[in-house]
Order: structure tokens, then C-alpha cells, then sequence
């Protein structure tokens, strides 16, 4: 197995521009990080190459690192024990259950969101001006979970005029609202900024809203918000199982 101490190797310095967006979009390509997105990345087919702290069993062409070489290639204090580079999947037809992310910023907040997509049923993911899904703190916050969703970047706008068939519904603070109302498929759930939540012009293309009841405080992490909604769309019940 090839072991790379240097900072300078050209293998190090391709792959640390994956640090950045532009070359993400550019290459077609991103850096993961952990051992459950490297594992995910090769159960898609995705994974190019692995790195590690040491020689691992399960990645045998793996390149081992040196400890100041993983820091440097993923920034971070502590390095992780492994890394790779895997492909960005490609963007597939958006599916009959649909989350849409609108200038949702918070990394956490949106990788919290792709796994709750994910479990609840939410085959396709709209981003919206919202955080890179395949920058570091994204991925790292899905473990996994975006591998086996279908990630499309467009505007609500964009969204509803290609898929006028699916039925568009806001997470919004109107008391008007219907709470867990059940639209059928194909749906679109939109979710908003964590601190301004949907845009007003957002608002009024919806085709209907949903506010999730609550006692004692004012609002609700979008993360939890949007977990919640989406389990009460998946129909699952009842909520303890």
C-alpha cells in the first residue's frame, strides 16, 4: 500500500481542491470523509479512491496517509482515520415525494433533513439556494444518507413549472394552516430559511400549508420541523411503533 507524507504530492493537491465548490461542480467529483460514507460510496459504485491513517482490510488499494497529510488534505483538527473521493451521483427525474430546501443554510440543518428524507420516504431532494450537499460538514452530517437520494438544484419556480403535477406544500407558521393533512402524490414539501422561513412569493405559489401544532415556545428547528412533517406524510402510524 502507498503511503504519501508530503503536503505537496500532486495526488494531495488535486483532491484538496475538492474542497471547493467550483471544482466539485467542475469535476463531477467530492471529498467524503469517515468510514461510513467511503462504505456507502462503494455500495453505489461511486468511490474513485480511499485514504487512511493506516492499511485497511477492507479498501486494500487504499493510499495511507500521514497524520499531518489528512489534516491537511480535510482540514480539520482531528483528522479522520479515512477518507476517499467519490463521484457525484448523477441527477435523476424528480420522484412522487419531494423535499424542497429554500435558502436552508445550517450544514446540520440539511443533512439532518436528507437522512430524515430518506427514512420517511422522500426519494428526491430540491436545493433552493440552500448549503452544498456535498460540502464537508453536509456529507459528513448525512453519514450516508445522500448516496441513496436523488439531489436536483432549481428554484421553487423552476420546480413547479417542470413538475406541475405535484402538489405544492409549505411549511408555514399560519395558523390557518392544515396540520398533517395528508396530500396524495405526486407532493412537494418546501422548507424555508432557519431564520426568515419561506419567501413571500414562495408563499403564495404554494397549493396548500402545514404548521406542525406547539405549546410553550414560538417556533421549531427547521430540521425538526421538516423531520416531523415528513413523517406524518409518510403515513406512518402510529409514531411509536
Amino acid at each position: 500500500m502507498i503511503m504519501i507524507t508530503s503536503t505537496q504530492n500532486a495526488t494531495i493537491k488535486d483532491v484538496k481542491k475538492l474542497l471547493m465548490k467550483k471544482y466539485r461542480q467542475k469535476e463531477g467529483r467530492m471529498l467524503i470523509e469517515g468510514k461510513n460514507l467511503l462504505d456507502a460510496a462503494k455500495a453505489h459504485n461511486l468511490l474513485e479512491s480511499s485514504f487512511h491513517l493506516e492499511p485497511h482490510p477492507d479498501y486494500p488499494k487504499g493510499t495511507v496517509l500521514s497524520d499531518h497529510v489528512m489534516r491537511h488534505l480535510t482540514k480539520t483538527k482531528t483528522p479522520p482515520r479515512d477518507a476517499g473521493v467519490a463521484k457525484i451521483p448523477a441527477s435523476q427525474t424528480a420522484g412522487k415525494r419531494v423535499l424542497i430546501l429554500e435558502n436552508v443554510q445550517d450544514p446540520g440543518n440539511v443533512g439532518t433533513l436528507l437522512r430524515s428524507a430518506l427514512a420517511f420516504g422522500f426519494d428526491t431532494v430540491v436545493f433552493d439556494e440552500s448549503a452544498d450537499p456535498y460540502a464537508q460538514k453536509v456529507m459528513r452530517s448525512t453519514q450516508g444518507a445522500i448516496f441513496s437520494l436523488n439531489i436536483l438544484f432549481d428554484t421553487v419556480p423552476g420546480f413547479k413549472s417542470a413538475y406541475p403535477g405535484h402538489t405544492l406544500v409549505g411549511a408555514h407558521l399560519d395558523r390557518d394552516a392544515k396540520t398533517y393533512e395528508l396530500p396524495a402524490d405526486p407532493l412537494a414539501l418546501v422548507l424555508g430559511n432557519e431564520g426568515h422561513g419561506l419567501k413571500d412569493s414562495t408563499i403564495r405559489s404554494l397549493d396548500r400549508t402545514v404548521y406542525v401544532q406547539i405549546q410553550n415556545i414560538d417556533s421549531l428547528n427547521v430540521a425538526i420541523a421538516g423531520s416531523i412533517i415528513m413523517h406524518a406524510f409518510s403515513g406512518e402510524k402510529p409514531l411509536f411503533g
